[in-house]
């Protein structure tokens, strides 16, 4: 099937429009973004963007387990790199994995220094928790479960405080600009302010995933895949679009909206049982509820088939219920409102799209292929994560990597002349048709998001993924061939763009493997130890590429 995509969302002549100049420009206002921003030299203007009312609006804010690293002294790097490639299955770079690893607690450091108060036991030491897929007891959380929220309170407040860096909020990327081969900042629709171009010596995309492209998902509403789009039409390079993580345990309460349920309630113990009150998972991995995610969302949903259920149920009832209490107070307090008592009571869960392994194509610095663009966090495809994110290693991406390309922009724009940067280059489109009917977006909306959990969701097969191939192609050709004039018009577009990549990508990938279950295609394939790229031609054509990885993995 032919995959294409409109260079620019909106017809423009930046001559015609108000102008911001910017050393360096940051979109996104996740962990890795603002992290980003710090990192940037002091002497040098840094302008960050969000589309959202608060600059807390994420899904760094919203993690709740906390950020695995080596700090214990029983702990080696390791057996942290190997729990990570062994999660990744085969796919993970181990340079990058390694890397990332071993520079983990340096980061975790510096946060506290900053002033992140994680949780301690009584004689100062942290207390680290445990979660699927770790040999250890390495995750570090604060407020029992609410680790992103007291890393992203702690950072901006930092950030606040840094004169060269400046927030605008209500501010929505509808495309980057691109000159002469290199990214040279945004078109962007800004509040009452209106349409305008900035202009940026460099560029970083921190936007987050994919998450809203589901019905179920535990993510923030800004998790709509824009910064995969965005870099995808501007030229930048795309990879393993198919291997989204599903959590396994997602509130699911009729009428209410979803609430993940942290993986560490079963790294202190808690059981999955089915509606019978059976506990099923060692029937389907020897390490029962802390088996990677891929394994448990998988043998959710087989039990609730088996079982007739819409769910399955999380059980504390046989643990202290005060350390519960003391453990998870948000948790708790969302149960509450079910009229649920997590210390007695079964928790009604079920899996919910929760993160993208896949995303932008980055080096070890964080630059894209797409000279004067960088990115960093959960919108990139680093090499860390492979077909599958090990519990926890996001956070630490997002500051590892957040750092890096901040620095590396920073050092990049530093060697741009300010004459460069201040001029108005004569960048137009009006390539685009007015939309001849409104559309109504919200039905559209629902429909994607229903057709993506049914046809790309945790199982996947050939049949359901070409009728969702079908449906979204028709779908693009009129949603995708005129201009919308909002936000949520945008938004709609890049969502339809990312999603038809995801499904291709699934649709190709003829295994099961990591975050990616084909139940027509159930073993894993020597064959497909490969990756799976995107990118935009100039004919707004998208080339898909099947690239072997690098070199044998040992683990």
């Amino acid at each position: 099937m032919n995959i294409s995509c409109p260079r620019y969302l909106v017809s423009f002549d930046v001559r015609q429009l108000p102008h911001v100049f910017t050393d360096v420009l940051i979109v996104g206002t996740g962990l890795a973004g603002l992290r980003a921003a710090l990192a940037v030299s002091r002497s040098l203007s840094v302008t960050i963007l969000t589309k959202a009312d608060e600059i807390t609006t994420s899904n760094s804010e919203r993690a709740q387990g906390g950020i695995a690293s080596v700090l214990d002294p029983t702990d080696k790097f390791e057996k942290h790199i190997n729990d990570t490639l062994v999660a990744g299955v085969e796919l993970c770079d181990e340079a990058t994995v390694t890397r990332v690893i071993t520079e983990g607690p340096r980061r975790i450091a510096e946060m506290i220094r900053m002033g992140t108060h994680f949780d301690l036991h009584d004689d100062g030491s942290l207390d680290l928790g445990r979660e699927g897929g770790h040999c250890m007891n390495r995750v570090a959380h604060a407020q029992g479960d609410a680790t992103g929220h007291e890393l992203v309170r702690a950072i901006i407040s930092q950030v606040q405080n840094a004169s060269n860096i400046k927030i605008r909020r209500n501010t929505y990327v509808i495309d980057l600009l691109v000159h002469e081969g290199a990214c040279i900042g945004a078109l962007v629709e800004s509040g009452k302010y209106g349409r305008m171009a900035i202009w940026a010596k460099q560029t970083i995309l921190a936007t987050g995933g994919t998450g809203q492209l589901y019905r179920e998902t535990t993510n923030a509403p800004v998790a709509t895949g824009d910064g995969m789009a965005l870099a995808l039409r501007a030229g930048a390079t795309l990879r393993d679009m198919e291997f989204v993580q599903f959590h396994p345990t997602v509130l699911y309460v009729a009428g209410g909206s979803r609430h993940l349920i942290t993986e560490a309630l079963r790294g202190e113990g808690g059981y999955l049982v089915d509606k019978n009150g059976y506990r099923f998972m060692p029937d389907y991995d020897p390490r029962g509820e802390l088996a990677p995610r891929d394994i448990v969302s998988r043998s959710i949903v087989a039990q609730m088939e088996k079982t007739n259920s819409p769910t399955v149920f999380l059980t504390l009832a046989h643990k202290d219920p005060e350390l519960i209490r003391y453990r998870f107070p948000g948790i708790r307090a969302v149960c509450e409102q079910f009229g649920i008592d997590i210390t007695k009571d079964r928790i009604p869960v079920r899996p919910g799209a929760h993160y993208m392994m896949g995303g932008i194509v980055i080096d070890s610095e964080g630059k894209t292929s797409l000279p004067g663009l960088w990115a960093a966090g959960e919108v990139t495809s680093s090499g860390l994560h492979g077909a599958n994110r090990l519990a926890s290693n996001s956070l630490l991406e997002a500051l590892v990597f957040g750092v890096s390309a901040g620095e590396g922009a920073s050092a990049r724009a530093m060697e741009i002349p300010d004459e460069q940067l201040y001029r108005v280059l004569p960048l137009t489109s009006d390539t685009l048709r007015k939309q001849p009917t409104p559309l109504n977006l919200e039905d559209i909306l629902n429909s994607l998001k229903s057709l993506m959990w049914r046809n790309a969701g945790v199982q996947r097969n050939g049949e359901l993924l070409r009728e969702g191939l079908d449906s979204l192609e028709q779908w693009r050709r009129y949603a995708l061939a005129g201009e919308q004039n909002s936000p949520a018009g945008w938004e709609l577009q890049n969502m339809l763009m990312v999603s038809e990549l995801l499904m291709q990508a699934a649709y190709l990938r003829e295994e099961t493997r990591g975050g990616h279950t084909r139940t027509d295609f159930p073993q894993r394939k020597p064959s497909w130890r490969k990756h799976l790229t995107f990118q935009r031609q100039t004919d707004g054509s998208i080339v898909v590429e099947q690239k072997r990885c690098r070199k044998k993995w040992k683990g």
